[in-house]
């Protein structure tokens, strides 16, 4: 299982990228092993494939069900974060660097677009920054002049501009940043997968990697958990959050919660663009052809760190109230759905070797920007599996360190520690008569904190609230039917199934009686 398994559904997630990959078993060896089969992955796994490698690709799930099928695929090159703070806390040479990788990340993507004829909708189109909703007309204009300075001195394209077609903001001070991107991100990664397997490579489903080691004559070795073992000169882990490691870069990054929907909207009614406000959380809107006259307006934001929220209903009624307002001809809900990304402390993935290791690399710190992060990742992990130089290795060093970020860093790591303490405190539940169907909570039995869940169908699951990677508690997610962690961002089904890393191993069943 991955994270299709939780409840909601994107608009994308009715394409199934490989639906006839098999089950890994028994013994195999390639030149480099993938675990994790969305964006990053099997970018990954392309781009080494065109090159001769023998690769591997590996999922706990279905191919491509990960996170990237949570995405809404904006492919804007400009930091997710702004470029005034990009600038802030890496400097201008960084910056311009980081500019420069992801615009190459979204010309590669269009490149393989057009190699392989993938029909996925892929556009070039304009995106537009944008005030937030009561901010003052003076803050806006000086928001707006000091992004333009920052893309200016980086080399991003913008240009300064007025309004956008959406009501009340007609007049506003915007930022139009052109040649920006956008496509369906699962109709792209089936065309990927049908070209690696075309070149050899091999990809495996529904099979759950228990370990990753290197060895001591060089190389690694992968185990799933029915007993078959990979080995390969080179592993890359790309698994939305690491799995092979437990604190050195889940320190450095949190995982957030982001909800997005899908509305129609008669054709033409808003120009085929990418839009985004200065919210924090921010919001996000872009368009999906629909058929006929009808098109999909997909818009999220309403961002909160993981496991520390069980509201999603609320903001999902926050998100339609603001599109709704914003544009009056919006139809009905098509679907809703949410997703995790992992914001990095200065802004930047992690991308490359892991730290302390030799054979192992990593893909992790989407930062908002997973898609083109998960593109970046074949071109520089190419590279460096290949011993030849890149121009963006620094930029995305997971050993770095950033003493700017220190702020953030401290902040992050705040409610990792608050998380920890929670074990001393009384449990949510007296008793499992309060659980109605699809609820979830913490009940204290003498010592232990137990994870009770009651499912759709009525059934209780009882299990251990200490997350199986690093101990923190786990917190009921009603949303999505599943545990989330809110130190480093595993996912826990009902049954305590495993969702998302970096847990590996599902949360410990419960196996003696509980006082009501």
């Amino acid at each position: 299982m991955n994270a299709q398994g939780e409840q909601t559904r994107s608009l994308w997630m009715k394409v199934e990228v490989d639906p006839a990959a098999p089950r890994f078993s028994g013994t195999h060896s390639c030149d480099t092993v993938i675990i994790g089969s969305g964006i990053a992955g099997l970018s990954v796994a392309y781009e080494l494939t065109a090159v001769g490698e023998t690769v591997i690709v590996i999922d706990r799930g279905p191919i491509a069900a990960g996170m990237t099928s949570r995405t809404t695929a904006h492919l804007a090159p400009i930091c997710d974060d702004g470029l005034g703070a990009l600038i802030n806390i890496r400097g201008e040479e960084m910056a311009r660097l980081f500019q420069q990788s992801q615009e190459a990340a979204v010309a590669r993507l269009e490149e393989i677009v057009g190699e392989l004829r993938i029909d996925c909708n892929f556009r070039r189109l304009d995106a537009f920054l944008f005030p937030a909703m009561g901010i003052r007309p003076k803050a806006a204009h000086n928001q707006r002049q000091e992004e333009f300075d920052a893309a200016r001195t980086i080399g991003a394209a913008a240009k300064l501009a007025t309004g956008v077609p959406l009501k009340g903001f007609e007049k506003a001070p915007v930022l139009r940043y052109p040649n920006q991107a956008t496509f369906h991100p699962l109709r792209y990664l089936r065309g990927l997968a049908a070209a690696i397997r075309e070149r050899g490579g091999l990809i495996f489903a529904n099979s759950t990697v228990t370990a990753l080691e290197e060895l001591a004559e060089g190389g690694v070795r992968v185990s799933t958990e029915n007993g078959g073992s990979i080995t390969a000169s080179h592993a890359v882990v790309a698994t939305n959050s690491p799995i092979n490691n437990r604190f050195r870069l889940h320190t450095k990054m949190s995982p957030y919660r982001t909800y997005a929907m899908a509305f129609t909207l008669p054709h033409g009614d808003l120009p085929d663009a990418l839009f985004w406000d200065t919210g924090d959380p921010y919001h996000y809107v872009r368009i999906d052809p629909g058929p006929g006259s009808v098109d999909y307006l997909i818009v999220g934001g309403a961002d909160h760190k993981s496991g520390e929220a069980d509201d999603g209903d609320i903001r999902f009624e926050a998100i339609e109230a603001w599109i709704r307002s914003l544009v009056p001809t919006l139809g009905k809900e098509v679907t809703r759905w949410s997703g995790q990304v992992l914001d990095t402390i200065d802004y930047c993935a992690f991308i490359g070797l892991n730290p302390g290791s030799t054979s192992v690399y990593v893909v992790t710190g989407d930062s908002g920007q997973g898609i083109t992060h998960g593109a970046l990742a074949g071109l520089l992990l190419k590279d460096l599996i290949l011993g030849e130089p890149n121009p963006w290795g620094e930029v995305y060093e997971p050993s770095r360190k950033t003493p700017s970020g220190v702020v953030n860093y401290v902040r992050e790591n705040a409610s990792m520690v608050a998380n920890l303490a929670g074990y001393v405190l009384p449990g949510e539940l007296k008793s499992l008569d309060e659980l109605s169907d699809g609820q979830g909570g913490i009940l204290r039995d003498g010592i232990r904190k137990i994870a009770a869940c009651r499912d759709m169908a009525g059934n209780v699951h009882l299990h251990s609230a200490g997350c199986t990677h690093a101990g923190c508690e786990v917190a009921w997610n009603s949303t999505e039917q599943c545990w989330d962690c809110s130190c480093h961002g595993s996912h826990f089904g009902a049954d305590g199934a495993v969702l998302n890393g970096p847990a590996v191993l599902p949360l410990q069943t419960i196996d003696f009686p509980v006082r009501e």
